[in-house]
């Protein structure tokens, strides 16, 4: 592909980024055609200043939408090299993608690519059917995949204990009146919103005798017998360091993991509050006894499908070139 990408591809290819996760769903994305190439930029304007002060988790998306990006140009027949913070003067552009050798895609990439519109967060309870050692086995790949690794916490004293820490960063933050009202203002009770958590999707509320806490995004209480599973599968997503792009080979890691879980037919939802408070991530690496830095925390297991979230239209998030546009 000498003359690069086209506006076709950005536009093709950005209609799948778009349906990575992100903090609240803010979507925190934009996507532009320069010199050829794609560039994944931040979009400061959808920073949460008090849920994510250090724009931790708009880089962890950027990186989850980038992954997106690039499965869908490698199964169109035109995948490309990465360069992550390519410009030190725009700190703000996470990734730049341009052309490699054309080729076809892999089993694994198709396999991955259609999972993309089927994964959602299902902040529900799972059954208690364990997950198995395969698939155990392809999640912890997934992410070795990206430079990344994943823990699985095995046992009842291993969740038990990773719990107490869970609970305790939860307190920190549901103590913040600014981050109360920081999530309540992405919390949608109307139809056709394009972004944010709709009341729907956002689980059950939390109760006293949940082993794992949840954020308060407007569910229903739940039906008596519908407790979340005793012996949840906690998975902690880890990089080997804590820089901006530690934080975007994080994202990467994390959407492959979650698209891996998904065509596994595993339901996920996440649970960040541990690394948002930074006595608490540091409480679970120790407690973890691994090199490098917590990235995000995951409940996996077997359960109803999850409710999908809205999404911008694509061309609210695309920069184009004043010719192009």
């Amino acid at each position: 592909m000498d003359a690069g990408y086209t506006v076709e591809h950005l536009r093709t290819a950005a209609t799948d980024a778009v349906r990575a996760p992100s903090l609240h769903n803010t979507q925190p994305w934009r996507f532009r055609l320069r010199g050829g190439g794609i560039e994944v930029q931040v979009d400061p304007t959808r920073r949460l200043p008090a849920t994510d002060p250090s724009g931790w988790g708009l880089r962890v998306a950027c990186g989850a939408a980038l992954f997106n990006l690039r499965l869908a140009l490698a199964t169109a027949g035109t995948p490309a090299t990465v360069r992550l913070r390519p410009y030190p003067a725009e700190p703000d552009v996470v990734a730049r993608l341009v052309p490699d050798v054309p080729r076809r895609p892999t089993p694994a990439e198709q396999a991955l690519y259609g999972a993309i519109p089927r994964r959602f967060s299902n902040r529900a309870p799972f059954w208690p059917d364990p997950v198995p050692a395969d698939a155990r086995w392809r999640l912890a790949e997934a992410a070795r995949a990206e430079a990344c690794w994943l823990e699985l916490l095995i046992g009842v004293s291993a969740v038990n204990a990773f719990a107490e820490i869970a609970h305790s960063a939860h307190r920190v933050l549901e103590r913040d009146p600014a981050y109360r009202a920081e999530r309540e203002e992405w919390v949608r009770t109307t139809e056709h919103a394009p972004d944010g958590i709709p009341a729907a999707a956002g689980g059950p509320q939390n109760e006293p005798q949940d082993l794992l806490p949840s954020r308060g995004f407007g569910g229903r209480d739940r039906a008596p017998g519908r407790d979340f599973e005793p012996e949840p599968l906690v998975a902690v997503l880890g990089s080997t360091g804590n820089t901006a792009v530690d934080q975007v080979v994080a994202g990467q890691a994390l959407q492959r993991v979650l698209l891996t879980a998904t065509d596994a037919g595993l339901a996920v939802s996440m649970l960040s509050q541990p690394i948002e408070v930074p006595t608490a991530r540091e409480q679970l690496r120790l407690s973890l006894g691994r090199f490098g830095t917590p990235q995000m925390v995951m409940r996996i297991g077997f359960g109803q499908p999850g409710w999908p979230t809205p999404r911008r239209p694509v061309d609210d998030v695309l920069d184009l070139p004043v010719s192009l546009a």
